[in-house]
């Protein structure tokens, strides 16, 4: 493990490479990406039952397919498209269909999706225009798009970079803060192309932080909502236009 860090401390940041690096963290009991069971299970909260037969939702960035349990029983075909075919092969084994793309150009047809989701992706893309262009593009009139991502100031790249890292709640060198999104640009952005975005803060329980990193085993935390923006924030938007 100790050499698997190091490589990765190597590495660029925001390299997409080391999530082939940690392809066993995915679905590991108490793992490097537990945090991200939280993260998953809270937006899948957002999403509701699908409105209609053979809806869709696209999971953008679906990684190794960790909101899978918790729509599977909402009647969706849960479509996950990612650049990593090493966690799509993981999402696949979970009931997801995979899509090997990047988000910033889906390989999927315009009004293809009844529900967008794209969670702690938003924050490592380098192309944000494009890749709301492309979100909202693949949204039907009147769809649901559902995100969560890391706001862009000096309290987020303290906790998340410098005290996440150093305590080992996010692998080192996984995100880079010049990337992070301020929530108004982010709204701005998705109002270009007819979806109204509101956001809220949202965080991980305390409870469960340090359950999870004193025991390293899986905990029963959660990822609870906030008046706060800060840090970490969640957001829903529809898109203008009559649902067919």
């Amino acid at each position: 493990m100790r050499a698997r860090v190091d490589h990765m401390r190597s590495m660029p940041r925001n390299d997409p490479l080391q999530y082939d690096e940690l392809a066993d963290q995915w679905w590991h009991p108490g793992g490097g990406f537990e945090m991200l069971h939280w993260l998953a299970e809270a937006r899948a909260a957002l999403i509701p039952p699908a409105g209609r037969a053979g809806a869709v939702l696209v999971d953008a960035g679906c990684g190794g397919g960790l909101m899978a349990p918790h729509v599977a029983g909402k009647g969706y075909r849960h479509i996950g498209v990612d650049l990593g075919r090493t966690g799509l092969r993981l999402a696949a084994s979970h009931g997801v269909q995979p899509v090997n793309g990047d988000v910033t150009a889906l390989p999927l047809a315009s009004g293809t999706a009844d529900v967008v989701a794209a969670g702690e992706i938003l924050e490592h893309v380098t192309d944000l225009p494009g890749t709301v262009a492309e979100l909202s593009r693949v949204l039907r009139p009147g769809g649901l798009v559902v995100i969560d991502t890391v706001n862009d100031n000096a309290l987020s790249r303290f906790i998340t970079i410098t005290a996440g890292e150093w305590l080992g709640l996010a692998p080192p060198g996984i995100h880079d803060a010049s990337l992070f999104v301020r929530p108004s640009r982010l709204i701005a952005e998705f109002a270009r192309h007819g979806v109204r975005l509101t956001v809220r803060g949202a965080r991980p329980t305390l409870g469960g932080v340090v359950r999870w990193r004193l025991r390293r085993r899986p905990t029963r935390g959660r990822i609870v909502p906030t008046g706060l923006t800060a840090v970490l924030y969640q957001g829903t938007g529809r898109k203008e236009g009559e649902r067919s």
